[in-house]
C-alpha cells in the first residue's frame, strides 16, 4: 500500500472519518488495518487446509467482490469513468488476482514466516514502481537503502533455501512485482477517487473472471470444510481484501499519511508473531533479524522521500 493510495481519502471517501473523530480513534483504525493485513498469510495457510490454492483465491475474490459491491450499491456510488477502467484492470490484475494467487501458491511449500520476510520488501518495490510510473527522482540515500533492503531479503531467501531459490521464492518475488504495480496504479487512481472505491471497483470488475474461475476450481479441487479453512477463507476475503482497507483509509484520513505509514512498518514483524501463535511455526534467528533490517531500510527510504 502506497502513500498515494490515501492522498485524497480524507477529502472524498464516502465512508470518511466523521468530523468528530479524534486522533486516538484514527490511530486505532489505522492499527486495525495493519493488523488485518498482517493476518493475511496465516489465514491463507488455514484456508489451504481445506481448499486448493486456485479455489481459495477464486472464492476469496468472489466473496470480497460481493462485499464491495454491496457497499458500493448501498452508498449509491457512481460507476467509475471509462477512462479509469484500464487502471482499475491493472489494480485487479495485481492486487485482486496476481498477489493473492502467487502468495497462495508459495504458501503451499513456504512457511508464513519466510513469506512475511520476503514480502516485507513490498513498500520498497512499490516505491520503485511509483518512481518509474510517476516520474519522480528519489535521492541517492533512498536507492542505497532500497538496495540494502533487497540484498538482505535475497541473502535471507538463499540462506534459508540451501543456496538456491525455490519455486516458492520465485512465486513470492513475482508477487512483489505484480502487487507493487497494482498499488502504484491504485495510488494514481486514488488521486481522482477514494482509495476504498479503487479496490472496490477492481474487485467488482474481476467478477466476470473470478466467478467462472471459482466454479471451475471447485469442480477440480477437493474441498474439506473445517473451522480453520472456513475462518481462513472468510478472513482473507472480508478482512484482508476489503474491510482492512476501509479502516486503514479511515485511520489515515484522521492521523495523516506519515504517522499511518510508520504503523505499517510493523506489518512483517506482526506476521511473524501470528505465524508462531496461530500456526505453531518455529522461527529461525535470521527471520526476525532480516525483517528488522528491512524495517530499518524502509524507514530510511521514507525519510529520504520526505
Amino acid at each position: 500500500m502506497t502513500a498515494q493510495d490515501s492522498a485524497t481519502a480524507s477529502q472524498r471517501i464516502a465512508v470518511a472519518t466523521p468530523p468528530g473523530t479524534t486522533a486516538g480513534t484514527g490511530t486505532l483504525q489505522a492499527t486495525l488495518g495493519v493488523t488485518a493485513f498482517s493476518l493475511t498469510f496465516p489465514a491463507t495457510a488455514w484456508g489451504l487446509e481445506g481448499f486448493g490454492p486456485w479455489s481459495l483465491v477464486a472464492v476469496r475474490s468472489v466473496l470480497a467482490a460481493l462485499i464491495a459491491g454491496t457497499c458500493l450499491l448501498a452508498l449509491r456510488v457512481s460507476p467509475p469513468d471509462r477512462r479509469h477502467v484500464a487502471g482499475l484492470a491493472v489494480v485487479g490484475a495485481g492486487v485482486v488476482v496476481g498477489f493473492p494467487l502467487l502468495t497462495t501458491l508459495a504458501l503451499q511449500t513456504s512457511t508464513t514466516a519466510h513469506a512475511a520476510v520476503v514480502v516485507g520488501l513490498l513498500p520498497l518495490t512499490t516505491a520503485l514502481f511509483s518512481a518509474l510510473r510517476m516520474g519522480t527522482r528519489p535521492s541517492r540515500t533512498f536507492w542505497t537503502a532500497a538496495l540494502a533492503g533487497a540484498a538482505a531479503v535475497v541473502a535471507f531467501t538463499v540462506q534459508q533455501s540451501g543456496g538456491a531459490l525455490t519455486t516458492a521464492d520465485l512465486y513470492l518475488f513475482a508477487a512483489l512485482l505484480v502487487c507493487a504495480a497494482g498499488y502504484t496504479e491504485g495510488g494514481r487512481l486514488a488521486r481522482v477517487m477514494p482509495g476504498w472505491q479503487v479496490i472496490g471497483w477492481a474487485l467488482v470488475l474481476c467478477l466476470p473472471l473470478s466467478v467462472p474461475a471459482a466454479a471451475l476450481a471447485l469442480s477440480y479441487e477437493p474441498v474439506r470444510l473445517t473451522a480453520h479453512s472456513v475462518a481462513g477463507l472468510l478472513w482473507v476475503a472480508a478482512g484482508s481484501q476489503f474491510l482492512g482497507l476501509v479502516v486503514w483509509y479511515r485511520g489515515m484520513a484522521a492521523i495523516g499519511i506519515p504517522k499511518a505509514s510508520q504503523l505499517q512498518l510493523a506489518q512483517p514483524l506482526l506476521t511473524l508473531v501470528w505465524s508462531v501463535l496461530l500456526l505453531g511455526e518455529h522461527l529461525t534467528v535470521a527471520a526476525p533479524l532480516t525483517a528488522a533490517a528491512v524495517l530499518v531500510c524502509i524507514a530510511v527510504t521514507q525519510r529520504a522521500r520526505g
